[in-house]
């Protein structure tokens, strides 16, 4: 047996009950809808996108023949991945409504996605032609990565593989860095907020002289948090010299385009961040062999000079004067050349000295004697077991490896 329609039921109750208002036809419509089309997914075009001053967006889904309104109310926003424009194809999820002041039912969304690949790609596109006409791309904008960093953070997750690389290759060029991890998600609803969040939280702490951030590889919707707004602002906004490392080398985001250096793959930006020491000792001898090389130009010079006066000075026969002079030149050229190679080789020395002082005193190093360093939930290192609680989460840095606990006493 066939079940009566909704107007057929309203038309029951009018009959029954005598003539409406428009504000109870409208109620009871509403009540109708909101218990029929609940938790929906609608997919459709955007056009007449708007955002008023109030912070909610206000558009109309469209298909080839029919349309749809629906509004985000600002606190259904956190999870937007993207910034809804016109023209772009999405899937809106929420519940069905009515509007009583206009009589028009919509949809009440609390989420909007771009709908398939074409769509991630044309709000990538759309977003980085915005962000490039705002200049935040611009070279004279980018800061200078520090040559011989001794801080280093980086945003990133505790668990991936891209930490993995970064740590291995900056503790394979220089032990005598500091490193701190602040973990974040790196993929998922809401993770483009962490990591904008960490970029200006390092910024207020400060005392670092460059930051990475990055992740490992992966599919377009993995990487997404990277091409979000939030964090293009954040790093345009940091005053910290900052590097992306996102994926692999084919793949670009919003953040590469927006930071100081991009690095190709989370191992490069290890290789970017700290100079091999190696290639330290390289560029002190150059510098050496150049000195060398100009006090020789001097002393040639020199030479020359006193060969011409001494030509002149024959003609009034001082030759036993001149030869002193010569000899005199020759003795001062031997005693500098024997100085510098002692000063090139004393500070090679102390070179090698600072170096093997620092690598005692480093962390790592301490490390790698059997100790460990627990870190509190946001990384922090722990001086006192005032500074936890039963049920906080730790973890215990090793040298090979990570301890994940839960505190369950904590005693001074």
């Amino acid at each position: 047996m066939r079940q009566p329609d909704l107007f057929e039921k309203l038309s029951a109750e009018d009959g029954s009950q005598g003539a409406l208002t428009v504000s109870e036809i409208t109620g009871r419509i509403r009540q109708s809808l909101e218990a029929g089309f609940r938790d929906v997914t609608v997919v459709g075009e955007i056009s007449n996108m708007r955002r008023p001053a109030s912070g909610h967006i206000y558009l109309t889904l469209k298909d080839e023949k029919s349309q749809l309104r629906l509004v985000m109310f600002r606190g259904m926003q956190k999870g937007l991945t993207f910034d809804p424009e016109d023209g772009l194809r999405v899937r809106a999820r929420g519940d069905i409504s009515v509007y009583a002041a206009r009589g028009e039912y919509q949809l009440i969304a609390r989420g909007i996605t771009p709908d398939g690949l074409g769509a991630l790609q044309q709000a990538f596109l759309k977003l980085k032609e915005r962000l490039a006409d705002e200049g935040l791309f611009h070279d004279d904008k980018k800061k200078p990565i520090p040559a011989h960093p001794t801080r280093i953070a980086i945003v990133t997750s505790e668990t991936g593989a891209a930490i993995r690389d970064m740590l291995r290759m900056i503790r394979s060029r220089s032990r005598n860095v500091d490193v701190t991890l602040y973990p974040v998600r790196v993929q998922g609803e809401g993770s483009a907020h962490e990591i904008a969040a960490a970029i200006a939280h390092l910024n207020k702490l400060g005392g670092f002289d460059t930051i990475i951030i990055g992740r490992g590889g992966g599919s377009i919707e993995d990487l997404w948090a990277f091409n979000e707004e939030v964090v293009a602002r954040a790093i345009y906004a940091s005053k910290i010299p900052l590097i992306s490392a996102v994926g692999h080398e084919i793949d670009v985001t919003i953040s590469d385009l927006v930071a100081d250096r991009r690095a190709l793959t989370p191992t490069e930006a290890g290789e970017i961040v700290v100079p091999d020491t190696e290639t330290l000792l390289g560029e002190i001898q150059a510098t050496a062999d150049s000195a060398a090389s100009a006090l020789t130009r001097i002393l040639d010079s020199a030479h020359h000079r006193l060969r011409l006066l001494g030509r002149t000075l024959s003609m009034r026969r001082p030759v036993h004067l001149l030869r002193e002079k010569m000899q005199r030149v020759d003795d001062t050229a031997a005693r500098i050349g024997t100085a510098l190679s002692h000063l090139i080789e004393l500070s090679r020395q102390k070179l090698k000295g600072v170096e093997g002082r620092l690598e005692a005193i480093s962390p790592l190093a301490v490390l790698e004697r059997g100790y460990s360093v627990t870190l509190d939930g946001k990384g922090r290192t722990l001086h006192s077991s005032s500074q936890l609680k039963p049920g906080d989460d730790i973890t215990t840095v090793l040298s090979e490896g990570r301890i994940a606990s839960k505190v369950t006493k904590a005693e001074k």
